[in-house]
């Protein structure tokens, strides 16, 4: 596949996602190397709630440096911890529920997120990350299946689709 137009295609398509009433966003998963757990981060507000970095894309971003850009934000990991393995083959899309489409009513009458998965894998398994203390207190490796059992239902698909796949 051609770089370059690969790319373009991601812009091309993340500017038609976002024109919706889906925000555009992207999710890092970071595996260790044996490729058996995953590290999950427990939210700041509210804790107790486990979930994978994530978050919007900004102008002209591509998927890929969206995902760069937020797992150094929110947990500190870089290219010297973590290297890229693959990519989701789509967009997964899902709905907040309303007490949050009201929370997030602005100018783009958002409904909910729609967003491209990005597996990472651990350069060593010793790797610490630095939650950010803003989004993410606190991190462990978890069973995927832990994770998405800790993930709220209405954003579960997702979570099921990318990390429960054969």
């Amino acid at each position: 596949m051609d770089v370059h137009r690969f790319v373009s295609m991601a812009r091309v398509r993340c500017r038609v996602v976002a024109s919706s009433h889906f925000r555009a966003g992207v999710v890092a998963v970071v595996r260790n190397p044996d490729g058996t757990r995953v590290l999950a981060f427990e939210r700041v507000d509210p804790p107790g709630f486990w979930q994978l970095p994530q978050g919007g894309l900004k102008a002209g971003e591509t998927p890929e440096q969206g995902a760069w850009r937020e797992l150094a934000e929110e947990t500190g990991l870089t290219d010297a911890h973590v290297a890229l393995h693959s990519e989701h083959p789509e967009w997964l899309a899902y709905e907040w529920p309303a007490e949050i489409r009201r929370e997030q009513q602005g100018p783009h009458h958002r409904i909910g997120q729609t967003q491209r998965w990005f597996v990472f894998t651990a350069r060593r398994a010793d790797i610490e990350p630095t939650p950010d203390g803003v989004e993410f207190g606190a991190w462990q490796w978890v069973t995927p299946e832990w994770l998405v059992a800790q993930v709220p239902q209405w954003r579960r698909g997702p979570y099921e689709r990318v990390l429960l796949a054969p």
